[in-house]
Order: C-alpha cells, then sequence, then structure tokens
C-alpha cells in the first residue's frame, strides 16, 4: 500500500524555526492529492497580520512558472496575490512564512522565490496583485540544520539594543530574509518591541524595496511564534506616532505588545 504523506497545522513551530533551511533541489514527483488538500486547508487558515488587507494564495505547478534564470524547479509553489494596500508587502511575509514553517514541520522542502514569476494565465486569474513565489515539494537534499551555527547570521548586538531578551529575539535573528540581508533591528521599551529596517542606500533600497518589507514579515511572524512559545499573547500593530518618530536611519514597520 502507498504510504501517503500527513499534513498537520496542530504543531508547535516554535523549535522548527531553529532547524529549518531554504530548499533549492525537490523530487520531480507531486505531492499526493491529499496533502495537498491538506495544504489548500493550511493556507484558508493563516493569520494576517492586518486583517483589512484581502489576499489570495494559489497552488500551481512548475509548468505554471516561468523561472526566468537557470534554477531547479519545485513540482509545486504557492503564487501569492495581495490588494496594494499600505503594508500589504509585509502582511504577505507574515502570512507566507506560516506556510514555510509548516511545510518544514511536516517534512516537506520549501523556498521563498523572489525572481520567478507565474505565467499569464495564472497572472489573469486573480484581481490582485501578484507578489511572490514559494517553492515546495519532496526535499533531495537534507531537510533540517544540524545545529544553529549552520546559519549565517548577523549577532543578536547587531540586530537590537535589547538585553535580557535572547529566547525572544532569537527566531527573529534566524529568519530568512532576501539575500540574507536580513534588514531588521529591534528597539524595546517596557513590554514593547518596536520592529525597524535600517534604511538602505540608494543602490539597495532600488534592488530590495520589494523585499526588505516582506522579510520584516517574516521576522515578524518568527517573533511571534516565540513569544507565545514563552506563554505570552503578542499584539501586533502600526503605530502612526511611531512612524513619525522613529530614529534616524530607521524605517519603522509594526509594534509588538507583550
Amino acid at each position: 500500500m502507498e504510504n501517503k504523506n500527513t499534513f498537520t497545522q496542530k504543531v508547535d513551530l516554535y523549535p522548527i524555526i531553529f532547524k529549518r533551511k531554504s530548499i533549492r533541489n525537490y523530487e520531480d514527483s507531486h505531492l499526493d492529492d491529499d496533502t495537498l488538500i491538506e495544504v489548500s486547508d493550511a493556507i484558508s487558515n493563516l493569520i494576517p497580520l492586518y486583517t483589512d488587507i484581502k489576499t489570495e494564495i494559489k497552488i500551481v505547478s512548475s509548468d505554471d512558472v516561468n523561472q526566468r534564470i537557470i534554477m531547479k524547479k519545485a513540482p509545486h509553489y504557492l503564487a501569492v496575490f495581495s490588494e496594494t494596500k499600505k503594508g500589504y508587502l509585509t502582511n504577505v511575509g507574515f502570512m507566507l512564512q506560516q506556510m514555510d514553517l509548516l511545510f518544514s514541520a511536516n517534512g516537506i522542502g520549501s523556498c521563498w522565490q523572489g525572481i520567478p514569476v507565474p505565467y499569464g494565465d495564472v497572472l489573469k486569474s486573480s484581481e490582485l496583485k501578484f507578489v511572490i513565489l514559494i517553492a515546495f515539494g519532496k526535499s533531495t537534499e537534507p531537510l533540517y540544520r544540524k545545529s544553529t551555527s549552520e546559519f549565517k547570521r548577523k549577532p543578536l548586538k547587531e540586530i537590537s539594543d535589547i538585553e535580557g531578551a535572547d529566547e525572544l529575539l532569537e527566531p527573529a535573528r534566524l529568519a530568512p530574509s532576501a539575500t540574507n540581508s536580513q534588514p531588521w533591528f529591534f528597539k524595546c521599551d517596557e513590554s514593547t518591541i518596536r520592529a525597524y529596517s535600517v534604511k538602505p542606500n540608494f543602490l539597495k533600497a532600488k534592488l530590495f524595496s520589494k523585499f526588505v518589507p516582506i522579510d520584516m514579515g517574516i521576522a515578524l511572524y518568527h517573533l511571534k511564534v516565540a513569544a507565545e512559545h514563552l506563554g505570552k499573547n503578542p499584539d501586533i500593530f502600526f503605530d502612526e506616532k511611531e512612524e513619525k518618530n522613529s530614529p534616524r536611519g530607521y524605517e519603522y514597520f509594526a509594534t509588538l505588545k507583550l
């Protein structure tokens, strides 16, 4: 009898953060229909960062994707579409990182895809703006890192001025980002953490204007997972006052209240 994958959403994602990695090599075989149905169910249960932004996420095949460069294709992709309201890219990062961790927790490889785009028929299938893809499928390489030493990340002191909160901030430090740029910086005031990105120079701002907000959403979701693991009930919101009072050299993205 054929063994089928079992995809579950009821899993502790905190330990997954410390061993997940971006998978770039996949088997040609597709996931079975039952697993894809469960993936679709998980998509319908994703938690948005901003509930007033409409999104749409479609499961598409490798035949639906133009890689643009020579890359190994995955058997499946999530194509993400969104309204273009303020904060929509951060919202996409926050939502899709939930799937990235769920894939890893369920033994499925995945990787954010910043360059490939769907072909026209997929783009025309939604009235919303296409944002980004995530590849997923059965991995042909080790799915997990052996230890956190395999992560190439900045030390905590370079991404935060907060002391004594390593258990909370380490998951954010380990978050994936475009070209591993790690744009985030965190500041604290009592029980409130404010998330900023370091303003890039002109060239980087032009190249990464789309990806920095997505990366910030990814890191914010990791912070949420960590806070809940520590027994907190985090509330994440955008504070216009903080936006106006951002420290020089930083761009404000969100506040996490514990």
